[in-house]
């Protein structure tokens, strides 16, 4: 069975965010970079139901946890 392709804006709007380029593009400016150490899930911008979302997204490395693994490289990098 084929997975379903999803985009990252489509990972924006599975976390109720705004998912246009520009907002994608602030809200990662905005919380980067997290701490090494700190898993993606755990980081304070998130709500319970995100956090808990991101979590299953890897854990049960779903459709989403490709797109889940690109926005955690984005959140941690310096610049």
């Amino acid at each position: 069975m084929e997975k379903p392709v999803h985009f990252f804006s489509d990972l924006f709007e599975q976390l109720g965010l705004s998912s246009d380029s520009d907002s994608i593009e602030q809200f990662i400016k905005h919380h980067r970079p997290l701490p090494a150490d700190m898993e993606l899930a755990e980081a304070p911008c998130w709500n319970e139901g995100q956090a808990e979302f991101l979590r299953e997204a890897i854990e049960d490395d779903a459709d989403w946890a490709e797109l889940v693994d690109h926005l955690d490289v984005a959140m941690h990098q310096d610049n």
